[in-house]
Parts: C-alpha cells; structure tokens; sequence
C-alpha cells in the first residue's frame, strides 16, 4: 500500500508546509480521538501534553473553505497557556537534578544523565545535533523520565490485588491500574454496590468481597495501558520521588486514537466484556462511534478458560479477525496462542492510517540501522521503529547485533511503548520471543523464571555475559534462557562511573555473589543487585518472611492505637517492619510497654502472620511462643490428632473459647475440654490473650474447624482407667447430669470422674415431642438411673449411655447384642434405628452392631408411610430373621411369626399341627425331621417344567429336582434342547436332599436355613453321595478349564445364563456358545430355555460371584485381546453398531473392530450396511492388527471367508504397496473437501481426487454432483508409499477406451449441425454453448432465429433451453462462431446427429458493452475468458456477439516419472526439452499477437497436459500448488527439479516455503519435507546446516522419529560415524530409551552394520535399565536372535541367551518356537551339518516332552515331521511318527474321549 502523508514525514521534504499531526491538534480543538484518558481532570493532562505540539502552533489548519476552526479568542488563549507550558519546562530543566534516593533504576537512567549534560550546548550545536539526528533514528527504549501523561504502554499483569493492579512495563517499569480506571462496566458494578448499602464502612467492606479485581483479571496477562500520572505530580512536597506510574486500561483510553477505518485485520484493541452470551462475549471498544460493538466467540477467548464464567467489565487485549458486512460488529480473538504466531500471519499488513500502530500490534519492522545498543527501523515506510538492547534481545547472547541483524532485512515485532514529544513519531518495538507470541518467558526445562529462582535467592556464581558502559551489566545467574540484569547503580555500595569489559572488578566473564531483586515479565529479565548491604539484609520482601519463623529486630517505636492499646514496631530489614499487638507483647498484660521495649533494643520475635498484599507482618515477643520447641500450626493439613501445640486466646464465648494459631489458624475449645474439673463460666478462668497449650481433638479441613483440649490425655491415674476399663457395653450404671444442652444431657458415671452423653433420642422410646418433654424435666445434679452403655471410646474417657427402657430391659434380661456373636436366628431383639434408606432401615444396637430391616420386612401400615413412620433413634423391636455368618450380616424382620407360618402353609395340601408328614411317598419317612441333608428317599413328580421338576415328598410337603441336578451325564440327555421331557407327572423317582429353596428370591438355601415348618426341599436326582453341606459344589470350588453341563436359564442381550448346579450360576457370551456361527443368529430357537450345553470354565471371580463359561471346543480358542489376533485368523463377530458406512463387530470383550464400505463384498455395488442388525452374527476375517494404535481391520469378504476361489470384482487394497499407476479401481467417496474428494479404497487406502481430475469437461457446482459413500471409478496417477498418498482421476478420457473428446474450436465446420443449451438471452439474439465441447458457444443473431421476423426474443427462448442449431460461419482468425435456427437450414438436413449426454463445460465470462439490436455479426468479439479451473461467474451483462474458446493443446512434455528426489539431473534435461517446444509455439503465437495488438489475447489452458505428463517448469509447479499447497510429494519434486538447475539455494527455500504453507494439522507432510531438507543439507550442504535443520525439525516434530529419519540417512550415504554419534546421544534422551526398538535398532546397527559385536551386546543390560519391565523377555529374546541373524553374531551366545530365557518362561511357546527357527535358519544357512541338524532335532525333543495341549502337540509334530521330510532320514521321521502316536495316547489316558476325538 502506499504510504500515508503525515506532517511528520514531511519535514525534510522542503519548504512545503505539512499537514498537521495528531500532535498538533493539542494546540487547536481537541477531537474526541485525541482526549486525554484522564477525562476528568483536563488541565493537568493539559499541562502534561509533550512540548512538540506547541512549537508548531505557528502552522494554520485549512479546513474546507479556507477558514480557520478557531476563534481568535481561542487561539490568544492557547498561545498564552503553550508559552507558560515551554517556561516552565525550560525552568524545570535548569533546576532539576537526578535524585539519588531513587529505589526504582529503569534501564535508561545513565543515558538520560548524559543526555542532560548535552543539553547545555549552545544554541548553533543544538540545531547542528538535531539536523543530525533528523538524518537518523535515534534507537533508545522507554525509560521513566520518557514516560508522561498520555504515553500508551504494552504490560503484563503480575500482582492483583483488592484496589489495584500492578503491570510489568517495558525497562524495569512497574504501573499501577486502579480499581476505577478498569473499565465503565466495572465502575457501574461497584457503584451498582455502593449504592445498595445505606451506611459508608459497610460499602467499603463489601467492595472488596463482591467485586474483585482477581475476578477480573489473571496473572500474565497483557493489556495495553495509557498513563495518566506519574510520581512527579502526586509527590510535590515530599523530598523523595516515589516514581509511580498510574495507568488506565479503559477501552476508550486505549483505543482513544483508534477510529472505525482502522479496524482491520490483525489490529489490535483493547475491549471490555459489555455482556456475556451463550456463545461468546459482548464487548465494548470505547471508541467514538457508539454504534460499533464487539464480539468474541467462546471458541476465541483463550485455552481452556470457560467464558461464560467471564464477568462483565473484564479488559482484554484483542486482536480484530474480521469486520461484519455492514461495519457494525467487529469481530475479536483474545486467544493469544493463535494471536501470538506471527511467523505466518496475525501481523498487520495494511494500515488506513498511522493511529493503527498501538501497542500490542505485530508488526513487520524493516532494518535501517544495527548498533551495539539496538537497533531501528521503519514500519510499512510510514512510522519509525526502534529496539533496545534488551527488546532486541541482545541479553540472552554474546552475539554482535551487526551479524544477527542486517540492514535492509525484515523482521518480526511487537509494539511496546509510543514515544510522545517526538518531532518524527517514533514507537518502541520488542524482538523478544515471549512478546511476539504475548505469552510468558520461559526457562530451558519449560518453567517460569520465577518457579526456578525466586526472588531474593542468593546466586553464589553470577557470570557477567555482556557489558554496557553507561548502563550495568548482563549477567548468567544459572537459568537457561533468563538472564540478568545489574544496574550500574546496584552493582556496588560505592559509586561506579563506567564500567569495562576488560577491566576492573567488574569485567567480562568475571564471576560475583549476587541476589534476585526483582524479576521483569516483559523484559524476561531478572533485576539483580551486587551490593553487599544487599547481600546481607536477611528479607528485601513480606513474602521471604516465613510464618512462624524466629526472627530478630530493633525496636523502632512503641505507640498507642485509637482503641488505646499499645503495639510494638519492630525493624525487621530495610523497608521491613513488624507489628506486635498488645496482646503479643508479653505472657503478661504489662501497663507500659514502652518502658521495657525503647526505641533501638534489639529483640528476638516469631512471626505470626503475614499480609503480602497490605505489607504486613505481626510478631509475638511472648517468651512462650518464641522458645516454644512445638510444632507450627499455619494450615490444618499440619494439625495432627493428638499432637499439642501453644495457642493464644482471642475470643471467649459461654460454650467456649477461640484460639488463634499462626497464620489465618483457629480452633474451637468447648468448655468441656479446658479443664478436668467442671467450668461454669470460661470467663473467669481465661482472659483474652492468654496463651494456653492444646492439642487436637479433631480436624475439619474442608469445612475449617478443629475441636480442641486443653486437658491433658495422660493425666488418667490407673486406677481411673482401670475403671475406665472395668465399664463393658450393655452394662446398667447410674449417673449424675453435669451438663445439659437442647440435644445433649453430659453425665459423669457414679463413683467416677467419667463422663457420659445421652442424646435426645436416648430418653423414651416414644415420639420427639415425649423426648423433648423428657429432656425439660431434667435438671443438672439430678441422678439417672439405668442407663445402658451403648459405645466407649478408648482415645477420651467418654461413654454413650442410652436411657430407653426397651434398652434397659433388653440389657437387665441380657438380649441386647454387642457383638455378631450374640446374634441368633429367630432371636427377639431391641435397638434403634440409625440410618432410614429408600427400601431399608439400618437398626444399631449396644457395640455399633447394626442389623438390617428390609421393606419388605416391616408390617404392612409402616410400609405405607412416609419414612416408615421412623426417624433417627427411634425404638425398633423385631426377630432376627437370618445371620450370614461368611459376610457377617443379619437381617432382622418385624412381621409376626404366625402369619408367615399361615402365608406358607397355603402351598400345602393339609393344615400342619406337628412336623409329621402326611401320605409320604417314601414310607420310611415319618416327620420333617427325617428329611435331613444328603438323606436318599423317593419323590413323585407333579409337573415338568422346562428348567425344574416339580415334585411331592408327601401330601404337604414339596420340593423340587433343578434340571441341573437331573442327569449324571450328558450322554443320559436324549433331547439336549428340552431334557425334562423324558420324564412323566406321577412318576416315581430316587432323589437326595440337599438345601432348601427360596421360593420368593428364588435361590437356593442351606439346609439349615429352615425358616418355616413347611420348606420347599432342594433335591438332586443324580447318583451321588453326600454326607455333609461342604460336598456340594460351591463356586470357590470351580476350576478354571473345567468341564461341566450347564443347562439355560435366561437369554440376555449380549449372553447367555446357565446353571451348573441350583446354587452356581455363570454366562456364556455369544461368541463362545457354539463353535457353528450360523446357531448364532437365532440364539433362542438353537438354545431355548432349560436346553443342554457341555462347557468349560473360562473365568472364575469368586469375590465378585462370575462365572465366565465357553461351549466352543478346545480347538478353537477365541482370542481375548489384540495380542492373540493374527492376520488370516476367520473369527465370527457380534454387531454391535449398525451406521450407513459402517458396522461395528466385537469379537470379544475387549477388541472391537469396524466393516468399512469396502470390506462387505467382493462387489462394491452390493455394499449394503443396513441389511444388518444390532446383535447379529457374522464371520471376519482379520486382514491387519495396528497393536500400538488399539486398531484391527476386518474384512467380510465371501473370497476371504468362504473360498478364495469365489469372483472378485473389486481386489482388496489392504495396503498401498498393492496398487501401481494406471491401475483402474472403485472406491467410495470418504469426505467432500474444498480441494477435491478423498476416496476410500479399503479399510487404511485413502486416495485423493483433485478437483481438475473429477471431470472431463467443466462442473460449475462439482461438490453437488458428489456425497459421501457414493461409488465412483478412477484410475490411479501416483502412488507414493513413503508419503502414503495416492492420487487418482475420474475422467472418463482416463477410464473408457472409447471416449469421445469433447469438441473444439478447430472441430466447427459451416454447414455442422450441433445441439446445445440456451446459455444467455439477449434483445439481438440468444448465445448458445454446444454440447460435450470445450466449452464453444457462439452467437445465433436475431435475424437467424426464424424464418419470420422475431420482434422479441425472450417469448421464445429461456437460458437452459435444448436447441438443434445449424454453424453457418466459423471465422477462425477472429476465433467467432455464429449459428442459424431457422427451419429452413434444417429442413433439408440429416436428423441422424446424436445428442451428447455431457452438457458444455465451462462457462466463459464475456464483458459486453452496450450495442445496438442491429449489430453486424462481424463487429462481434471476444473481451475476458475464464480459467477452466475458475470458481466464480461474473454477472455483467452480455451484449456482444463474443465466442470464447481456449486454443489447441500444444505437444504433450515428459514429466516427472519420480515422487521423491531426482539428483541425476534427468528433470533438467526435460525441462530444456520443453522448453525447446514450448518456444514453437510462443513464436507462432506472438505473430498472431502483433496483429491483434489491441484485441485481449486467449491464452492456452495446458491444465490437462499438467495432469497427464507433470509439471516441466516454475509456472507448472506454482499452479499445482496453488491447488494442492499441503502435497509435500509435489513440494519435493519441485525441490528436486530446482536441484537439476543447480539452483540449490532456491531448493533450500522452497522447502522453507513449504513447511510455512503446509497446513499445520498435516503433520506427515511437514515431516515429509524436512526429511528431504535433510538429505537436501547433507549432499549439498556441511555439518552446520545439518546440525541447525535437524535442530529446527525436532522442535516441530516428533524427536524420536527424526532422529531415527536421520540415523537412516546416515546410513544408506555411508556416513557411518555420525549415525554413531547420533545413536550415543539419543541414549541421553529419557523420551526415547524407554522404547525397545530403539535399543534393538542400535544393536543391529552395531553389531551389522558397523561389525561391532561387543558393543551391540553391551547394550543389553543398559537397555533393561531404561525399558519397562513387561518388555524385558521380548527384548532380551530380540538380542539373542540378533546372534543368530546377523553375519557378525555368535549363534552359540545366542543360544545360551534363550536357554537363559526358556528357564524362567518353560510354558512360553513363541520363545520355542522362536528359538526352533533361528537353529532352522542356521543349519540351511550351513548346508544341513550334522551338528546343526542334531540341535533343531534336540529342541523339538524338549518340546515333545513337555506337557502340551493337543493343538499345540499337532503344531509341533506337524512342524517337526515337515522338517524331517526335508532335511533329516527315514529314521528320523519314523521317530517323529512314533513319539506322535506316544503322545496322542498320554492325552487320550489324561483327557478322555472328548480329547482323543480331537486328537
């Protein structure tokens, strides 16, 4: 853009007045932009305003018209105060003097003294030395003295508190927000609260809990900030000038300069939250135009910050994004992890006027000028620029700013200060890393400065690294990348002058004690002091002082507060004072305290508290706290329970006292605990201040409480905890009241000094209200008799007492239960209720011991009841109705005894009197005790039932035979799918009794769990004896791979539930329910309930009570995890998840895996997902196993599931490497992006379709035309398997030999008759494109539409229409077609022309100027084509006869035939080689264009050559990347071509281009390019380049991997020693040992490649140091076949490795078989020796002799026999055969008829 005119800029121009500044504006009217941010104190910001703006008020504004905007008395006015103003300066100047009690030294401070001894020159110099300056940019930084009124300033929040905000500045500058000067918003907030509380002391309090600044604002954060006053106006008559800056960050200061044209992209404003919306932030941006608001998406506030917890009057700094289209809405980013990457873009790149440049905004700054102290420059040629020497970042380096910088260069910046009084405006600019990306500086290991070296650390050994003369020193004080800083002034107590780099104490690298003063965000840089009084004073801050710390000071002086009572202040350090209140000042209230402590008498104190933010600290000089040896109380996470500890007492109440501890610390003391002897009234034995020692009875940290005591835990006598002792639970004992609360009575126990508590519900068993009347008739000193001791607590001699008198009965009859040992079934007991659920009441007796009372156990009109008509501690009187003696439980029940007797006898056919038995079958059973456990009788059935007998013991008596207790075996089963139907009602048969059965939860009881007279008896039919309840088979007794027969009970969703026996139940999953996948699919049908299954035990949880069962065959084993999945494996699946792309299948309970499109069939015109359903069976077939990605991709292919025989229409694409160039496939559209398609060609194949390769002719609205999962056909153009790419082409010119081309220009012949589409309609007549042609079009004249005279065209003709149309002339110099469509030229026609089924391709875009209706058709031209890849239509009306074609393809060139690099040369060649043809044609060409100098040329469209032959030039290469720009294949082919030009440099920076234009989410390709910057550095470049591009590629990428990218490199170009050196120092790096392959690949290489042998093995032991132990067998097993495999390894070494390894694993078979191969490998490799032979024959021996599974045992002998066949003898494989047949026998002997079947 070009520059803006400024007066500035203008001054050396000549005697040309200027324009006028917004400088000088001051002097005249002010504009609302202009006025100052202190609105409401005008004349002192007047006054403040920099001189500059009055030396130029001679200058006159020429408004329109001629006429000045001021009056005369304005402009009198105005000189008279502007001359007052330049008096007062000059006299300023005369008199001023640097003070040297400054605490605050800016980085400036020496060159300002000099510059003050320059000003005392005469008048000629003066003039002479400005002229000079003029000539250049004066490069300095901000300094205090710099700073004025109305100076705008980038800093950084580093301190909140309640009233203000302290901001780091550039140089050592700190300034100070106040709580008004934050936003409008804000201020309405806190005068929205001032004005809801009536009294004055209760708004002030409340300010600074409702509305907190620390709400408002975070550490860290920049905002730009405008002053508004500094130390010289607020300290006039002090002697000392504080230098404090006061700031101001509304919107409408900061942005005062800013109007609506300078909102542009990349800007930046400060804004205020005004509102806060549900997806984003309302902000305001204080500009002059009201009516211009801001919004900031959620998305845009900033990283992991919720913004709808943002309240409104937050300030942000903001970066503009974007503008609405009516100007209205300005739309902001705060996210400063986007805002802060300049490298690309977020700089400002236009500038409407020069008021944009504020701080905060990026900017780029081109070098004028580098010097040892910064350097200048200028931004977009309209503004000045200068850095410092530590905004340019010279600090953190040695290096000279004169080779870092260079003149001309342009670099990256951020604007920092603004430079008022300025003749030329100049602004401060920062180079810092830190600033540019606005985030915090950092130290080498990623932490803050702070976090590493505090402030006030004392560093031993501080290097000076840099010297400035004038200025101080830089220092290293240890931490990476944060250097310090000493200011001249702070480098010694004594005065220093200059300072030199080679001499003096100090000098260069001379080496001090130092001390962190100070710490600058925004410079990165630490404030450090060398002075010894520095070094020695013991704080410099309120933050070094530790609570609780012993300290010592002097007395600085004793005063009286406005309470009247006395304090103590105590000089700690310099600027350091403590305060002892007067209840701290000693153990005891002394009358005069100043008396004892005088001014100057040194005193020892310990710190109580500090208050940072106030800078106050309080201390005790009581002797108690100070030589106390007890633990400091600051926090309650350090409060132990029990631990003692001083404490003062600062409040007393009647239940108590509160003790204040160190720090904010306090804990409650009840009355009962301050003494053992009982105290009525605290007051009179405690006072205020008193300090008293406790420990801890109990601590509350969530809630902030702690109980204390002051009586002593071991002041107990024996005999008082013998007594103590002597007292058992549910024993009667008598009491005396001492204490009575609302909800307690405090009782000590007769006869002793122990106390009791009786809680309010302890006092009746009635209702509250009889409790509450119970607990008003008590009285202190009254006796209470009986009462039961419910708990005792061993830590405090305390008891819990109980005077319920169903309590006291049940403990005088002795059935009260304390323990679960006094529990018995069917036992009345009493007790109380101490917790109420939803379906259940907890019941507590004497001990603890709590019973449950279950809903469904309570009496019918409880039931009903809210709450059950209980509360806490109300009586419960019930029976135990059952006692789980295993889990230690017992249920308690309320109903009557009676009626459950009565509710069970409705089953029987008979009342029951007695026990005896009534008709019973078995005729030697008398009673119901005769049927006792295991006892053999005989029951009638009644009924069959799918999963259970039902069965008559006798008329009232029942029982029942589960199916799972019908069959001794699976072969007595006759019909496996209905069992119980071989038996018959009425029919007899011999059972046992073995439990009982729970009718109503249905499941099966112990026999002695009898719990009424007439029990439903559990029986078993089966052949067995049982003496005793422990026979039966219990689930802790089940055996993993165990077989059972389990019979169906229920059919869930995902499994099956079985039975084994009538207590033991497990699932089957579906998966391991049959072997047959196709039973699956209709699971109820196959296996209904009560049906028959032989399984096995999987799993067996006995505390979780699962049982996980198989019915599959040992044979196949299904795999559990993706460590047992192999590729080939077929496996059936459950679909889980059925979508129109895809289904989810789960092959077992861990491993999931998705059926692409591509993987349903052979034929991707079948693929039809939906066909499927939720918990269908299919069959997989495992095609790959991504274990360190948790991934497996699964095919249902017919020719990969049932035969490979089966016609495949579409091959499967199960990697890259399987397809090659010109191949022809099918896919299915995966994603419709801007750039193309992506195009699925199988579960990991993606390949991509550019939008120039998706048709043949032009698609206006393509993406239309293409959806998801749409089949299309293409045929492949690249394939790169490095990259894993794949290009491909739907033209129909690639895919159909007989493709017909579509038409051109050259093909128009008079007398042709076409078919076409009406594109435009005009008054003279219509313009018609031809179909399946390259887009021909031309015009039919009114005149030629019909026979007849048309009077309007548009009655006839609509765009779109079909028409058959007649070429009457064909101008080919004039490149004009017209068309005729009267009848007449087709009446006499053939009719026979076949229309195209392709409409015409690309739209031309033609610029029409107005002609008349009659127009002769030879005036008709063409003006504007369209490119062919041309996104966009004009809409200017047509209305010349133009017809625009693109010209003949020219000769097709060679491409190039590589993806990677061509280092030979070949390209350059092609290249010349095209460029020799292309020139042909440029010449035949240029002849034409001589002719028609003055018509627009149409240039020939060589995109199809492009996609046929590749890129032959520059121009080529920029197109395709303009289309393609995240393609790092074509970025390094194009590398490569600049390679074949010698063109190195260009290489280098093509590969810099590439890596800033590839999307950043592509991250294969970025590392694509750096690889070939790499290889591009090694051949053509030295060390360094390598060093530094390595560098720079792992800060972006992967380290592991590019190391490893490197290291092959190394390799494959012989560089041997640096692959070396490379490996040694990736040892070094704790993110990669861990990885074994790492450790293996440096093995291989060293024992390979470099055939050191010793240094390969060596690395064994270091590697198991480093990788995770679960890792260790695999890679030590990985080390031992490196002996075998590699022509440097020892085998016999290798063998002892794995006979080492097959010791501790003997079961482990991969090592076997691992090991059996590596021995096959050596003996083909020695031709069959003897001795190699013997080995592997040895090792299949060791196998055949252990103990194998029957697949396993096949595998081996099968193994083995093949190996014999091939390399042993006849005898060999006779013994092979025999030890088979040996082994088959020993499984057969072992594992019956099942196993031997298999085998």
């Amino acid at each position: 853009m070009a520059p803006i005119k400024r007066g500035a800029d203008n001054d050396h121009a000549g005697p040309k007045k200027s324009k006028h500044t917004a400088d000088e504006r001051a002097a005249k009217r002010q504009r609302k932009s202009d006025v100052s941010p202190n609105d409401s104190k005008p004349k002192p910001v007047e006054k403040a305003l920099p001189v500059a703006s009055v030396l130029k008020q001679e200058e006159q504004s020429f408004p329109r018209g001629g006429a000045s905007v001021l009056t005369p008395l304005e402009h009198r006015q105005i000189q008279n105060e502007a001359a007052r103003d330049v008096l007062f300066e000059q006299s300023t100047k005369k008199t001023g003097k640097s003070g040297d009690g400054d605490n605050d030294v800016d980085m400036e401070d020496a060159e300002g003294q000099k510059a003050t001894k320059k000003k005392r020159k005469s008048k000629a110099r003066k003039s002479d030395a400005a002229e000079k300056e003029e000539a250049g940019i004066k490069i300095e930084g901000l300094s205090y003295k710099r700073v004025a009124p109305g100076s705008t300033i980038l800093g950084q929040v580093t301190q909140i508190t309640s009233r203000d905000i302290a901001l780091a500045l550039p140089n050592n500058l700190i300034g100070f927000v106040p709580l008004t000067a934050v936003s409008d918003q804000f201020t309405e907030r806190i005068e929205a609260l001032l004005d809801q509380d009536e009294k004055e002391d209760a708004e002030a309090s409340s300010e600074e809990d409702d509305v907190e600044l620390k709400n408002i604002f975070r550490l860290g954060q920049y905002l730009r900030a405008v002053v508004t006053s500094t130390g010289e106006d607020s300290a006039k008559g002090s002697q000392k000038n504080k230098k404090r800056i006061e700031l101001s960050v509304k919107p409408q200061d900061s942005n005062n300069r800013i109007s609506k044209s300078d909102l542009v992209p990349n800007a930046m404003v400060q804004a205020s939250v005004a509102s806060v919306e549900d997806h984003g932030l309302v902000m305001d941006l204080g500009l002059a135009d009201g009516s211009i608001k801001g919004f900031m998406s959620s998305k845009e506030v900033g990283h992991a910050i919720d913004h709808t917890k943002i309240e409104k009057g937050a300030v942000f700094l903001c970066m503009v994004t974007g503008v609405s289209s009516n100007g209205k809405i300005v739309k902001l980013s705060a996210d400063f992890q986007k805002v802060g990457s300049v490298k690309k873009s977020n700089f400002l790149t236009e500038a409407p006027t020069v008021d944009v440049f504020a701080p905060g905004t990026a900017v780029e700054v081109l070098v004028t000028d580098v010097t040892g102290s910064g350097l200048a420059g200028t931004i977009m040629g309209l503004i000045d620029a200068t850095a410092d020497i530590v905004h340019v970042g010279a600090s953190s380096t040695q290096q000279d700013l004169t080779t870092k910088y260079k003149i001309g260069e342009k670099v990256k910046a951020r604007i920092i200060c603004t430079f008022p009084g300025e003749n030329r405006r100049k602004l401060g600019v920062s180079l810092l890393d830190h600033v540019l990306s606005l985030s915090e500086r950092q130290s080498a290991d990623s932490k803050t400065p702070l976090d590493v070296l505090p402030l006030s650390s004392i560093v031993e050994e501080a290097k000076i690294t840099k010297i400035e003369p004038n200025l101080g020193a830089f220092l290293d004080v240890g931490v990476k990348r944060v250097p310090g800083f000493a200011h001249i002034s702070r480098l010694s107590d004594d005065k220093i002058d200059t300072l030199s780099e080679n001499t003096g104490a100090y000098k260069l690298n001379s080496t001090h004690r130092a001390r962190v003063v100070g710490y600058n965000s925004i410079d990165g840089l630490y404030i450090i002091s060398l002075e010894k009084k520095i070094l020695d004073q013991p704080f410099l801050r309120v933050e070094d002082i530790k609570i609780g710390e012993v300290v010592k000071g002097k007395v600085e002086k004793v005063t009286i507060t406005a309470r009247g009572s006395g304090v103590v202040i105590v000089n700690l350090a310099d600027g350091i004072n403590g305060l002892v209140p007067e209840t701290q000042i000693a153990d005891v209230h002394l009358q005069h305290p100043e008396k004892k402590y005088r001014e100057g008498v040194a005193v020892t104190a310990r710190v109580l508290s500090t208050d940072p933010e106030r800078r106050q600290t309080r201390l005790t000089l009581k002797k108690t706290l100070v030589n106390s040896d007890a633990p400091v109380w600051a926090d309650y996470s350090d409060v132990q329970i029990g631990e003692q500890a001083p404490g003062t007492i600062i409040k007393i109440l009647p239940a108590g006292a509160i003790v204040q501890f160190y720090g904010e610390l306090r804990g409650f003391l009840p009355v009962s605990e301050m003494s053992e002897a009982y105290i009525k009234d605290p007051a009179e034995h405690f006072r205020i201040g008193q300090t008293v020692t406790v420990h801890a009875l109990s601590v509350n940290a969530e809630d902030d409480k702690m109980t204390l005591s002051c009586r002593d835990p071991a002041s107990r006598t024996t005999a008082q905890q013998e007594g103590f002792d002597s007292l058992s639970i549910g024993s009667i004992v008598k009491g005396v009241v001492s204490e009575k609360s609302e909800k307690h009575i405090t009782v000590e126990l007769e006869g002793t000094i122990i106390k009791g508590t009786v809680k309010l519900g302890q006092l009746t068993d009635g209702t509250e209200k009889k409790e509450e009347s119970r607990m008003k008739r008590i009285k202190v000193g009254q006796t209470l008799e009986d009462l039961v001791i419910l708990s005792k607590s061993d830590k405090r001699p305390v008891v819990t007492l109980s005077n319920k008198p169903s309590l006291v009965a049940a403990a005088k009859s002795g059935t009260l239960p304390a323990t679960f040992e006094d529990v018995k079934e069917g036992q009345t007991v009493c007790g109380f209720v101490r917790n109420i659920d939803d379906q259940r009441v907890f019941v507590e007796f004497a001990g603890g011991l709590v019973g449950l009372l279950l809903k469904s156990q309570m009496k019918e009109d409880m039931q009903k009841t809210v709450g059950y008509g209980l509360q806490n501690d109300s009586s419960v009187t019930g029976r135990v109705l059952n006692v789980d003696e295993r889990q230690r439980r017992f249920l308690i029940t309320m109903r009557d005894a009676h009626s459950d007797e009565k509710s069970s006898s409705k089953t029987s056919k008979g009342p029951v009197t007695d026990d005896s038995l009534i008709n019973p079958v078995d005729e030697s059973c008398k009673s119901i005790s005769d049927l006792s456990f295991g006892k053999l009788t005989t029951a009638r059935i009644t009924s069959v039932k799918e999963t259970q007998l039902n069965v008559q013991l006798a008329d009232n008596i029942s029982g029942r035979v589960d199916v799972s207790e019908a069959f001794d075996d699976y072969d007595h089963i006759k019909d496996n799918k209905h069992p119980l139907r071989q038996f018959k009602p009425r029919q007899n048969i011999p059972v046992r009794i073995i439990g009982i059965h729970d009718a109503r939860n249905h499941r099966f009881l112990p026999i002695s769990h009898r719990t009424s007279k007439v029990p439903v008896f559990e029986l078993t039919a089966k052949a067995v004896k049982l003496s005793k309840e422990s026979d039966l088979l219990t689930l802790d007794k089940v055996a993993v791979a165990s077989s059972h027969i389990a019979f169906v009970n229920n059919i869930a969703q995902n499994c099956v539930w079985v039975n084994i026996t009538p207590n033991i139940r497990g699932r089957i999953d579906f998966m391991d329910l049959a072997d047959d996948v196709s039973l699956l699919n209709d699971v109820a049908a196959n296996f209904p309930v009560g049906s028959a299954i032989k399984v096995r035990v999987k799993n067996v949880d006995v505390s979780a009570n699962r049982l996980d069962l198989t019915a599959t065959s040992d044979s196949t084993v299904k795999p559990t995890t993706l460590k047992d999945l192999t590729p080939g494996m077929i496996l059936p699946g459950r679909v889980t998840k059925v979508s129109e792309r895809s289904i989810m299948v789960q092959l077992s309970e861990t491993v999931s895996a998705p059926v692409t499109l591509t993987e349903f069939t052979d034929d991707y015109a079948q693929a039809n997902p939906t066909i499927y359903s939720k918990n269908d069976i299919v069959r997989v077939c495992i095609l790959d196993v991504d274990a360190p990605n948790k991934r497996v991709h699964v095919t249902m292919r017919p020719s990969k599931i049932l035969s490979s025989s089966l016609p495949v229409k579409d091959p499967q694409v199960p990697n890259i490497r399987q397809l090659k160039v010109n191949d022809v496939v099918r896919g299915f559209v995966k994603n419709v992006a801007e750039k193309g398609l992506f195009v699925s060609l199988g579960p990991s194949v993606t390949a991509f379709v550019r939008i120039s390769d998706l048709s043949d002719s032009f698609i206006k609205d393509w993406k239309s035309a293409f959806e998801v999962d749409q089949l299309v056909k293409g045929k492949v153009l690249q394939v790169d398997p490095l990259l894993n790419h794949v290009q491909i082409s739907l033209k129909a010119s690639m895919l159909d030999k007989d493709y017909v081309p579509p038409v051109t220009f050259e093909d128009m012949k008079a007398g042709m008759i076409i078919t076409g589409k009406v594109r435009k309609v005009e008054d003279f007549g219509v313009f018609i494109v031809v179909d399946n042609s390259k887009n021909v079009s031309g015009l039919c004249h009114r005149s030629e539409i019909a026979d007849q005279r048309v009077e309007d065209v548009r009655k006839l003709y609509t765009e779109g229409d079909v028409v058959k149309a007649v070429v009457l002339k064909v101008d080919k110099e004039k490149r004009k077609v017209n068309f005729g469509l009267k009848a007449s030229y087709l009446k006499n026609m053939s009719s026979d022309a076949e229309d195209s089924d392709e409409d015409g391709g690309i739209e031309l875009d033609m610029d029409d100027s107005d002609e008349d209706e009659e127009m002769d058709d030879s005036e008709i031209d063409l003006s504007i084509v369209k490119d062919m890849e041309s996104d966009s239509e004009e809409d200017d009306d047509e209305s010349v006869d133009d017809m625009d074609v693109d010209s003949a393809p020219s000769k097709p060139v060679g491409g190039l035939s590589t993806s990677g690099f061509d280092w030979t040369g070949n390209s350059l060649e092609k290249e010349q080689k095209a460029q020799a043809d292309l020139s042909d044609d440029d010449e035949a060409t240029s002849k034409k264009k001589k002719k028609k100098s003055k018509k627009p040329t149409i240039k020939e469209d060589r995109t199809g050559d492009l996609d046929v032959h590749g890129p032959q030039s520059v121009a080529d290469f920029e197109r395709l990347l303009m289309g393609d720009p995240n393609n790092s294949t074509l970025w390094m082919q194009y590398m490569a071509f600049q390679i074949g030009l010698n063109e190195v440099q260009k290489a280098r920076e093509i590969g810099e281009r590439a890596l800033k234009t590839i999307n950043i989410r592509e991250q294969e390709e970025k590392m694509n390019i750096w690889t070939a910057l790499l290889n591009l550095e090694i051949e053509q470049g030295n060390d360094d380049a390598v060093d530094e591009t390595f560098k720079r590629a792992c800060e972006y990428c992967d380290p592991e991997e590019m190391h490893s990218k490197l290291i092959t490199i190394y390799t494959s170009t012989g560089r041997l020693s640096k692959a070396d050196d490379l490996f040694q120092r990736m040892t070094k790096i704790k993110s990669i040992t861990p990885n074994p392959s790492f450790w293996l690949n440096y093995a291989t290489f060293c024992m390979t490649t470099q055939a050191q042998p010793d240094r390969a093995r060596a690395l064994l032991s270091r590697a198991t140091q480093s990788v995770p132990p679960h890792h260790h067998r695999h890679l030590t097993a990985k080390f031992g076949a490196l002996e075998f495999t590699s022509p440097n390894g020892d085998p016999e070494r290798g063998r002892t490795v794995f006979e080492g390894l097959l010791a501790t694993f003997p079961k482990r078979w991969d090592l076997w078989d691992m090991f059996v191969d590596l021995e096959r490998g050596v003996s083909s490799k020695s031709g069959g020796k003897g001795e190699n032979r013997e080995a592997v024959r040895a090792l299949y021996e060791r196998m055949a002799q252990a103990k194998m599974k029957a697949r396993r045992a096949r595998f081996v002998f099968k193994r083995w026999a093949e190996w014999e066949e091939k390399n042993g003898d006849r005898k060999g494989r006779e013994r092979v055969e025999a030890m088979a047949r040996e082994y088959a026998e020993r499984l057969r002997e072992g594992k019956g008829d099942e196993e031997s079947d298999e085998e």
